[in-house]
């Protein structure tokens, strides 16, 4: 479980919640992807719990809305900790305990195709992760470890109430989506599950937008 852009509570009580919706036999266990301990940590707890795993979804981030001239050095370096250090980062650490022919999926984002003012260091943070998808894709090939990405557009998520944004913003974002809604949660997951299964089987490399036609039309 990624550690959310908030307090530590917010994040337990979230990790919390999905245990629980989640049912019995789901384990949760809360780390910091910003920190390599955590991660050291993480992959030992996965591996004394469950051993082998067959799915990697690297899908931590975060969102710090600034205009170019006011982005400082704190912001911009946290937003590459999380989004692009951070999913590298749990890639290499979890990889040795994936079986061969497992799946990882990574969150990238419809602002690697596009752009939205306010939003440079995130857009080019999870560009870089796209670009990540397919260098990964290459290297694990020796396992056949699929490599692929799904890229959100603008999803109903917490996210939107932790940007600080203007009362006009959502509204504006609406106005540009073709389909003429938010999308849901569930809408980018059965993506995921899809690229997590035998169904993708060959696909490689490749990302999926779940935008509301955003980038294309």
């Amino acid at each position: 479980m990624p550690k959310a852009h908030g307090s530590s509570s917010l994040v337990v009580t979230s990790l919390d919640e999905a245990v629980t919706a989640l049912g019995p036999n789901t384990t949760g266990i809360k780390a910091d992807v910003q920190s390599l301990d955590e991660l050291n940590s993480l992959a030992t707890q996965v591996k004394e719990t469950v051993g082998q795993f067959d799915i990697l979804f690297a899908n931590a981030g975060i969102a710090k809305r600034a205009n170019f001239r006011d982005v400082t050095e704190a912001d911009f370096d946290q937003e590459i900790a999380i989004n692009f250090k951070g999913a590298f980062f749990t890639v290499q650490k979890l990889e040795p305990l994936m079986n061969n022919g497992s799946s990882i999926i990574l969150t990238t984002t419809v602002l690697g195709q596009t752009a939205l003012p306010g939003e440079g260091i995130y857009g080019a943070s999870k560009a870089a992760v796209r670009s990540l998808a397919r260098s990964l894709s290459r290297e694990l090939l020796d396992r056949q470890i699929r490599v692929n990405a799904v890229a959100p557009g603008p999803i109903e998520t917490p996210i939107w109430s932790k940007m600080d944004l203007p009362e006009d913003v959502p509204a504006q974002v609406l106005g540009r989506t073709p389909i003429g809604r938010f999308g849901k949660p569930e809408e980018v997951a059965k993506a995921v599950l899809f690229l997590a299964s035998d169904d993708s089987s060959y696909m490689l490399g490749e990302e999926i937008l779940v935008d509301g036609g955003w980038a294309t039309l």
